[in-house]
């Protein structure tokens, strides 16, 4: 028993988990991470959604309050922000739902599929902001 012991102890430590300091960086990586980021923006931004519906809801006045804040530049941007981060979970599940069907394993296929997912939701993004301004008749105010 002691030598077990012994031996045991005489062994290098090893980290628990490799994480970075082993893996370098690959795109699948950084859009499982990114996932999970913007599913966390999607609840702040439904928050959000919730709002608008209770102040339309509550009346003029409090709609009237709420869409100015959200026509400011921030305002813009946040929503610029959610149209992406909800462009991009959709085609991310997407994703993932090629991947459960057992499709789309081999190293180049998973690589292209993020590629795709960032390339889509970037541009569906663009498309959408530039139809609903173009609409607007320039600026949203």
């Amino acid at each position: 028993m002691a030598e077990a012991s012994a031996k045991r102890g005489s062994q290098a430590e090893r980290p628990l988990s490799p994480h970075l300091q082993i893996y370098s960086m690959t795109i699948s990586m950084a859009m499982s991470i990114v996932h999970r980021i913007t599913g966390a923006a999607l609840y702040v931004g439904t928050l959000l959604v919730v709002w608008l519906l209770a102040a339309a809801a509550s009346g003029p006045e409090q709609f009237d309050f709420v869409t100015g804040l959200l026509g400011t530049w921030p305002g813009q941007i946040v929503l610029f922000g959610y149209t992406w981060a909800l462009l991009h979970h959709a085609l991310g599940g997407i994703r993932y739902f090629i991947w459960d069907t057992g499709r789309g394993y081999t190293i180049p296929m998973i690589d292209r599929l993020c590629w795709i997912t960032l390339a889509l939701s970037a541009a569906g993004t663009i498309l959408i902001w530039g139809y609903v301004l173009l609409s607007w008749g320039g600026a949203a105010s």
